[in-house]
């Protein structure tokens, strides 16, 4: 459990007394007090105050504060502060400089500043994240260590020492250069290395450039995705050098840093195994659609095999650095917050607690506002939540999720789709795997996000969109899912690549043809003016006859599944669109294209009901979000209205107390207002 030393949702976020006076501080306490909040998270950017230079150590300023918190009943996140190098350090020591796309070497600036492999980084980093928990090891404020901050939110490194660190981990992925010859394609375009110091970083003075959309374009696919899984498995390393520091002296702290969602340049699968906790940082924009921010938490979640996840940053009203920086409308930001509750967060913490008055984060939004007192709506949301899980306490806390579906995403697969060069620039991973999501949770079906190294078993459907890339033994897991009784779907462009992007040999969809009982022969890629149709066979009830489709049309043959939908237009009209291939006790689906959304809110529920996995309530109104989070056998059911107006809410047969108004309700119809939430302790239900 992530709150054992404070058993409650732990309510908070950033704060930065090093950038205040004194007096500041205890105006601060008081406010914080009367906010409910009980966590904040100290340092975070606090390196060049603790150590001024080489040999000075001075956390005099972090004593004080924690030994204030702590006798104010507040816990400390602390931080380890490392998410920004001194000055003096950049000076001294260029090596900690990172190299640009382009060759440039940056100067001292911006946060995420140093170069991942940089000696003078790693030593530095690490002696501070020691001296940190030998200093407040005993501290009884100290809750969980954060170590550094938002990894990977600077650009890539091209340095002499990262290209030398490559061409070590490409020894030990490899073994011999005729293997990294092999795994890398270099006969093509006379590329073969016959030494290891020919190999060099891709980069913009080598394989790669910005292409359309600024997308970045490679010559090599297999050079360039194992720099990436390179970079990230390098910020992996300074991150587990710090977090052994820390727990040489603190074995019994949980250790975390912040992650950012669908963040493309980390592979969180492989972060998760050496966290105590996943936390991540929610930002969604004013328009982002609320099952893209519900999916992000499920990802997140899945991280951990379902364990609960910090929230460890949202705004509590507006942010600065998007284009258009809304205000959230009264009642969102609660509502948001028991959003990610309803998913799994046994925390909700803000960045920030006091607005900075200088730099580029001085209109970010705040608990306390610039004028500096508790008077402002956004202070009064702040309370009203801090008293609510008060009240809720340890209620929810260490509660799970329960799905019967599944969708697969994998970070490398991602990586390999997106420096593909063809078919089409318009495939984005993450839109693929959303559209599938939405569907869902758009019928009140619940689905777990994650890796294809998890446990399948007790999945009813698992969903592998764009399965471009088949890892080793993933074929084969699938196979045995499907045989054993389990429903698969995956779609267009799967099952091409083995993990060196080498494609697979004897036809698409490679390794996958044998359970999918099907052949594609060709890849059509559609102009963005262009559209197909799927024309649906035999009349299905509850479909209409057609739907639109584009992006990608793939040109299938069955060889044993059975045809559900076919293309209604070009040279390819009548090849199937849509098959079933039955599989041992099960089925394999395979979806040749890109539908428009209603076809997946009108097939997805349908498949799921021949599942027997049925929505948590009947049809909710548009913008009405359901899920369920499972204690001790105990059931919560979170409903919340997304709408700013009221709703009405068919809880059919359900019944129960609902924990935060104490009201009573009876099952059938209720109104729930808008930007509301229930968090409904069940009496009866059947899951």
């Amino acid at each position: 459990m992530i709150n054992a030393s404070k058993p409650k949702i732990w309510y908070g976020g950033d704060y930065n007394p090093d950038q205040w006076e004194k007096p500041v501080w205890n105006e601060d306490l008081r406010m914080f007090k009367i906010a409910g909040i009980d966590v904040a998270t100290l340092n975070v950017f606090a390196w060049a105050k603790n150590q001024p230079d080489e040999e000075t150590y001075d956390f005099a300023w972090l004593d004080e504060i924690m030994d204030k918190l702590h006798a104010d009943g507040v816990g400390v996140c602390l931080a380890t502060s490392t998410g920004a190098h001194p000055a003096w350090m950049a000076r001294k020591y260029p090596d900690v400089l990172q190299v640009d796309f382009n060759g440039r070497k940056r100067k001292f600036g911006g946060r995420h500043n140093s170069c991942p492999n940089s000696p003078t980084f790693r030593k530095y980093s690490v002696r501070m994240a020691e001296k940190l928990a030998e200093r407040y090891k005993d501290h009884p404020a100290l809750l969980i260590w954060h170590i550094n901050n938002e990894y990977g939110g600077a650009g890539n490194c091209y340095c002499d020492n990262c290209e030398a660190a490559f061409r070590e981990w490409a020894k030990a992925r490899y073994g011999t250069l005729d293997e990294v010859n092999r795994a890398w394609n270099t006969a093509f375009w006379g590329h073969t290395f016959h030494d290891w110091e020919d190999i060099v970083l891709p980069s913009g003075l080598s394989e790669e450039w910005f292409g359309a959309n600024g997308r970045t374009e490679t010559n090599f696919q297999g050079i360039s995705l194992d720099y990436v899984r390179f970079h990230s498995d390098s910020l992996l390393e300074c991150y587990k050098l710090e977090y052994e520091a820390v727990k040489k002296h603190t074995p019994d702290i949980p250790v975390t840093t912040n992650l950012m969602g669908a963040f493309k340049k980390l592979d969180y699968h492989k972060w998760a195994k050496y966290m105590d906790v996943v936390s991540w940082d929610n930002y969604p924009s004013f328009d982002t659609p609320h099952s893209y921010t519900a999916m992000m938490h499920d990802l997140m979640r899945g991280l951990k095999d379902g364990q609960p996840f910090m929230l460890m940053e949202q705004t509590p009203s507006q942010q600065n650095w998007q284009p258009y920086n809304s205000l959230k409308r009264p009642g969102v930001m609660r509502l948001w917050s028991y959003q990610a509750v309803a998913r799994g967060a046994d925390t909700i913490l803000f960045f920030q607690l006091r607005r900075s008055i200088g730099a580029c984060e001085k209109y970010h939004g705040a608990v306390i506002e610039h004028v500096g007192h508790e008077h402002t709506r956004v202070f009064r949301e702040c309370a009203q939540l801090g008293a609510e899980l008060g009240k809720l306490g340890d209620t929810l806390l260490d509660a799970r999720v329960k799905a019967k579906v599944a969708i697969l995403f994998d970070w490398e697969n991602w990586w390999a789709i997106e420096m593909s060069s063809g078919p089409t620039i318009a495939l984005r991973y993450v839109d693929e795997a959303h559209k599938f999501y939405d569907a869902l949770y758009r019928s009140g079906i619940a689905a777990d996000v994650v890796s294809v190294e998890a446990d399948l078993s007790g999945y009813d459907l698992v969903i592998a969109p764009v399965m471009y890339m088949v890892k080793k033994g993933v074929a084969d897991k699938l196979e045995k899912y499907v045989e054993a009784g389990g429903a698969l779907i995956t779609t267009f462009f799967s099952g091409i690549v083995d993990e060196n992007d080498l494609v697979k040999l004897g036809g698409y969809p490679g390794e996958l043809r044998k359970l999918l009982g099907i052949w594609a022969e060709e890849i059509d890629a559609l102009l963005p003016s262009q559209r197909n149709r799927i024309i649906v066979q035999g009349g299905a009830p509850g479909f209409k006859p057609e739907y639109e489709c584009g992006m990608i049309c793939d040109l299938i043959h069955s060889e044993g599944a059975e045809v559900k939908a076919v293309y209604g237009d070009d040279f390819y009209r009548g090849m199937p669109a849509l098959t079933v291939n039955k599989f041992g006790s099960g089925e394999a689906w395979y979806l040749a294209t890109s539908p428009e959304a209603a076809f997946l809110r009108d097939w997805l529920p349908q498949l799921c009901a021949s599942r027997g996995i049925a929505p948590l309530v009947p049809a909710s109104p548009e913008g009405v979000e359901t899920t369920l989070r499972v204690k001790d056998g105990i059931e919560y059911l979170f409903v919340l209205n997304h709408n700013a107006e009221a709703e009405t809410v068919d809880l059919g047969e359900l019944s129960g107390i609902e924990l935060i108004s104490g009201r009573a309700l009876q099952g059938g119809k209720a109104e729930l207002a808008g930007h509301d939430v229930w968090i409904v302790k069940l009496q009866q239900h059947q899951t």
